[in-house]
């Protein structure tokens, strides 16, 4: 029996340069109280301006070279989740970052254009992938820079999105995650919630986005649970995307699980399909046997995947 394609390693890159949110939050009239229990950001990570998301992207996949140092020859696929891709969109940032990171000929390269829900929906997409073409290593990178389209007078936006991206290494040896069955969904008719109008502007219906994370996420989080055949007592920690604190304690709380629902304390912003695999990144959950990993956002859309920790045989 072939061995089911997993998760080996994951990293994260994220500029330096910080903006400080304490300025802009009082010239919205928002105090000091609404960044920390609502948005839960006081600082949100900025790229420099001649930073292009493949800059990000490579930045972030590097650290797996260096420790994997055959995979460059070995690895198969590679894709890239954005909606804030180089330049115009054209040619698609896989193929800008294959070029970057000097990859062979034979890798497969492409996008997928998600938001929040990118990271869990492309890790289903490359593991089919690469057990459909007996691929042995992939990457799957996430880089969403959404200063590329803030709109500094939007206090929906401008108190929440950071730029980071993230690489997550898929293969079949040295396993650290396993992933079961996923959930997916979407609601179309709300896709006006979060968008890019025509000056080229990031809009976004907070209190729309806020109902609909508040009801559809919890029921994702039990749908996934039940199809893998558990119990949310078997489930050790659920990392939802981090989208607000505000979000995240809600879900958390109406869910019953809110000491397993974490809102992780950075100085990094809302980084849409980055944030789950930046969780995961942090060593305080090494220890976990199972965790909920669910993204949901942009379209409206939202998919979730129960991850089981392969170095304690689960």
């Amino acid at each position: 029996m072939k061995e089911q394609v997993g998760i080996c390693a994951l990293s994260a890159y994220v500029p330096p340069e910080r903006m400080s949110l304490d300025k802009l939050a009082a010239s919205f009239g928002v105090n000091e109280v609404f960044l920390s229990k609502k948005t839960g950001y006081r600082k949100v990570a900025r790229k420099a301006q001649e930073e292009e998301t493949s800059d990000l992207a490579k930045m972030a996949a590097e650290p797996l070279f260096q420790t994997h140092p055959q995979l460059r020859e070995r690895l198969g696929a590679l894709i890239v989740v954005t909606q804030n891709p180089d330049g115009y969109g054209l040619p698609h940032t896989a193929a800008i970052l294959h070029a970057k990171l000097q990859l062979p000929h034979s890798v497969a390269a492409f996008d997928i254009a998600l938001g929040c829900s990118g990271w869990v929906y492309g890790l289903s997409v490359l593991k089919s992938f690469m057990e459909a073409n007996e691929i042995g290593y992939g990457l799957l990178v996430t880089a969403d820079p959404y200063s590329k389209v803030i709109d500094r007078t939007d206090k929906n936006t401008a108190l929440l999105f950071g730029d980071a991206a993230t690489a997550t290494l898929l293969g079949t040896n040295d396993v650290r995650w396993r992933m079961g069955k996923f959930v997916f969904g979407t609601d179309g008719t709300r896709w006006t919630y979060i968008r890019v109008g025509d000056d080229r502007r990031l809009k976004m219906n907070g209190v729309g986005v806020f109902t609909f994370s508040a009801t559809k996420v919890g029921e994702c989080v039990k749908s996934v649970v039940e199809a893998n055949g558990l119990s949310t007592q078997d489930i050790d920690r659920v990392l939802l995307h981090q989208g607000s604190r505000y979000i995240v304690d809600t879900v958390g709380s109406r869910l019953g699980m809110a000491g397993k629902t974490p809102f992780f304390e950075n100085d990094v912003g809302n980084t849409v399909s980055s944030t789950i695999p930046m969780m995961l990144c942090d060593p305080r959950f090494n220890a976990d046997r199972r965790i909920v990993a669910c993204g949901f956002g942009v379209g409206l859309s939202w998919a979730a995947t129960v991850l089981s920790n392969a170095n304690q045989g689960v």
